[in-house]
Order: structure tokens, then sequence, then C-alpha cells
């Protein structure tokens, strides 16, 4: 199944959006808004357009088309009751040189799920038993502030950030989402019974502690890569810390309650990182997120972090103790409201 979208382009602020179906019968099942006002009296280079991470097929002066498949261009999958719903971001990638803001507009299409069999978009299998894990890699490591370049410190003051990446290489894989399912903190290089334990991301893919810090996960560059940035917590101070995650490799357009990225924003509760719209899949993450399904799916692989240090001094403290008082005093302020 293969959609068109075209972009027109006009010189003085409007961008019009047209869908359409390469198969007839099924175009009134996408519904998309179609226009996008830009306020600017500058024209837009077309070639600044992408759709998810696909750039334009082909492009004018007054007109961007994108040719593409559902299965490409990082499309999400989302199941919702008798519907199937594939959306992506259409973004406006502003230059240095350009006048115009950059922007972005969302694209859903809906389908129906009980349509003839040949009528459905080809999907990716998530049944990954065929393959196992001898073609891919996974790799986790402390990153520098901007997640260009590895770490030059394993040291952390108390309340700074960590910037951690995860990875998978894909070689001959069709796309993968990577995605954290659960993390924790610990004393030690091997997880034992006794071992001293900080939760950081539980309930299959819930960073619980954002709920009591600044800790989120970043914005995705690659489906394939996840960067999280960890709030240095008071746990161990002064001793060798050990980051053990489990880390899971999936179908990118098939999220649920168990396969997910979610982190708490203060004023807004817990968010999906891959598609905010669809931050429903999150409420789970106060209770428990349980599947469905007999057999947990996707490709599985455990790592390990470490060893850092999580350091204290007087400035870091403060600091540290001035965000745990902002925080109170937001949690204060949001039970009186």
């Amino acid at each position: 199944m293969t959609i068109i979208i075209i972009v027109m382009k006009l010189y003085l602020s409007v961008v019009v959006i047209r869908l359409m179906a390469a198969t007839p019968e099924i175009v009134g099942t996408h519904q998309v808004k179609a226009i996008k006002q830009i306020y600017s009296r500058f024209q837009v280079d077309p070639s600044l357009f992408q759709l998810g991470s696909c750039f334009p097929t082909s492009f004018t002066a007054r007109e961007v088309v994108f040719t593409v498949n559902l299965n490409d261009c990082d499309f999400k999958r989302i199941v919702t009751g008798h519907h199937l719903m594939y959306t992506n971001e259409l973004t406006f990638l502003s230059s240095p040189a350009s006048h115009v803001h950059t922007f972005s507009h969302q694209v859903v299409c809906t389908y129906e799920r009980y349509v003839p069999k040949d009528w459905y978009p080809l999907v990716y299998d998530p049944e990954f038993h065929t393959y196992g894990q001898g073609d891919l890699v996974f790799h986790m490591g402390l990153m520098n502030d901007d997640f260009t370049g590895p770490a030059e410190s394993t040291s952390f003051p108390l309340g700074s950030l960590i910037p951690i990446m995860a990875s998978v290489e894909q070689r001959t894989h069709q796309p993968l989402l990577l995605l954290f399912e659960e993390c924790v903190a610990s004393t030690t290089a091997e997880l034992q019974h006794s071992s001293n334990l900080y939760p950081i991301i539980t309930n299959k893919g819930c960073l619980v502690d954002s709920r009591v810090s600044r800790s989120k996960f970043e914005p995705r560059q690659k489906s394939s890569e996840l960067h999280l940035s960890l709030q240095a917590f008071r746990f161990a101070l002064g001793k060798e810390v050990f980051i053990h995650c489990e880390l899971v490799a999936w179908a990118p357009s098939l999220l649920d309650n168990t396969k997910k990225a979610c982190h708490y924003k203060k004023d807004h509760g817990w968010e999906l990182l891959d598609n905010p719209t669809y931050s429903n899949l999150c409420d789970c993450c106060d209770t428990s997120c349980k599947s469905r399904r007999m057999r947990s799916l996707g490709i599985r692989h455990k790592a390990v972090l470490g060893p850092l240090t999580i350091t204290i001094n007087h400035y870091s403290l403060q600091q540290f103790l001035r965000l745990v008082w902002l925080d109170k005093i937001h949690l204060a302020l949001t039970k009186l409201a």
C-alpha cells in the first residue's frame, strides 16, 4: 500500500497538504487536515520538508511530493478499537539561512480493522523468532552533554544530568525501534538477591525516576537509538554505581502499553516519547503494565553500564536541594489548583 502526500507551497504564508492513496478503494479512509499557515513574507525552500525519516521524492518551486509506503519513514501503527491508525509528522526543517521557523504537522491515516485482507497495508511481522541475535549488535554507553561523543568522565556531581545512549545496530534486519524495558542502579556489577537497588525504568518502559527528578528521554534522532538524560541521584554517593538495563528491539509501528518509552512531565503527566498523541499508553505507569499476549515478543538484551560515581560537594548539594525545593513548591501549587 503506497500513499502520496503533496505539499502545495504558496509564496505568502500558506502550505496546503493533500493526501492521496494509490489504491482508490480506500482513499476515503484517510483523515488528514489540509491547511498549514506559515506567518512569513519569505518563500519556503521545498527541499527542507521531511516526512518522518524520509525526504521528498520530488519537488518543484510550488510543490513537494512524497511517494512512500506505510512501512517506511517511521510511520507509527496504533490499534484503537475498530481502527488501525498510521501516524507520522510532516516537518519543515528550517535552515540557518531561512526566515521561516521550523514547524510540523501530524499526518494520520485511519483504516477500519475489518476490511478485506488484500486491502491492508503491509506491516512488518514483529515475531522475531526466525532471526536470533547473531546479526544484531546492542550498545549502551555514557555520552557527553550533547550526545555527540563518549563521555570524558565517569564521575557526575549530585543533581547533574548523566547522558546515556543505547542503540542497536540493525545490519540485515528491517527497521527496529529500541526501547529500555527495565533499568535499575546497583552497587554491584552483577545483580544479586542482596543487592541494594534504585529503580530508574520499570513497568515496561516507564521512566519512574522522572516523577521525582529532571530525568527524561530526549527526542529521537534514529528509531534504533534512545537517549536518556538521567539526573544523578542520591544513591550510593561516592561509591561505584552500575546501571543494569534490559533493552528490547521492536517493530517501530507496533507500540502498546508494554512496548513504549514514557517519561513524566511535571505539568502534563505521563507522556509517550514517540507519539505524545497516544500518551494514554502510559496510563498504566502508575499501576501495572501487562500484555494480553501469551508470550512477550521482541529481541531482548541485558546491558550493564559502569562503574560510574556520583559525587557531592557544597555547590552540587546546594543545586540539588534547590531543585528538590522547587519540585516541592510545584507539587504544592498543583494540589492547590
